[in-house]
């Protein structure tokens, strides 16, 4: 990796270290249970232990890091049931989310919206821009639903949800799906449904829950001792 330096308008390196930390989280680089050290990381990035420590404590605080006896700080590993539980949140504050933005979205954000949905499914198998024109489109509508309390909370889930490792856009039959799926969602925005707008968001959700599920079972990371009926 490239030598880390102090960000656009300022930013700290801490800071810097930390998103190069968060993206080898979301990339896989950094696998669950892979340990953090200091010493690697900061030559890794060229920088100094002052900030690899500061962006290790944010990742602490974050709930991706945790300290284990005799190994130090190492990527969290997210039980079966803490998955359930995330998707299950972030199903319910993003089908919130639609349902106050089929309200209170402007025409130009719903605009916005359309423009994205209809960017991704042009862009083929780029899973790189798929990742960052699905993450803007949801946190556009999220802002769109105009609650500060909700962006807090759906940001700490989406944070949280990085120890998963690469979207499940990755999968070559997903993304159309999901680019489908958010038709959905945005014809009940410019509908003003908010009951139909929340309705297919949890689909959308749902079937990015399950994609997840076997995703990780192929790999391996699901403990065998869960039915197949559970997944």
């Amino acid at each position: 990796m490239a030598r880390v330096q102090d960000g656009a308008g300022g930013a700290s390196q801490g800071e810097s270290v930390y998103v190069a930390l968060l993206n080898d989280v979301r990339s896989g680089v950094l696998a669950p249970g892979a340990r953090l050290l200091e010493t690697e990381i900061a030559q890794r990035l060229d920088v100094s232990r002052t900030p690899v420590r500061e962006a290790i404590r944010r990742l602490e605080a974050d709930g991706l890091v945790s300290h284990m006896p005799r190994a130090g700080a190492t990527v969290r590993r997210l039980s079966y049931p803490e998955i359930m539980e995330l998707y299950e949140m972030r199903t319910v504050l993003e089908g919130t989310a639609s349902r106050l933005a089929a309200r209170s979205a402007s025409e130009v954000e719903l605009d916005e919206l359309q423009s994205i949905n209809d960017e991704m499914g042009a862009c083929g198998g780029d899973g790189a821009r798929l990742f960052q024109l699905n993450q803007l489109l949801h946190r556009t509508l999220i802002d769109a639903a105009r609650n500060r309390f909700l962006v807090k909370s759906v940001n700490a889930i989406h944070t949280t949800l990085l120890i998963l490792g690469p979207s499940t856009l990755g999968r070559p039959d997903r993304a159309p799906e999901a680019v489908i799926e958010h038709q959905a969602v945005l014809d009940a925005l410019r509908s003003r449904d908010g009951d139909a707008a929340e309705a297919a968001m949890r689909r959308h959700m749902e079937a990015a829950q399950r994609t997840r599920l076997r995703m990780l079972r192929d790999i391996g990371i699901l403990d065998d001792s869960y039915p197949e009926d559970a997944l």
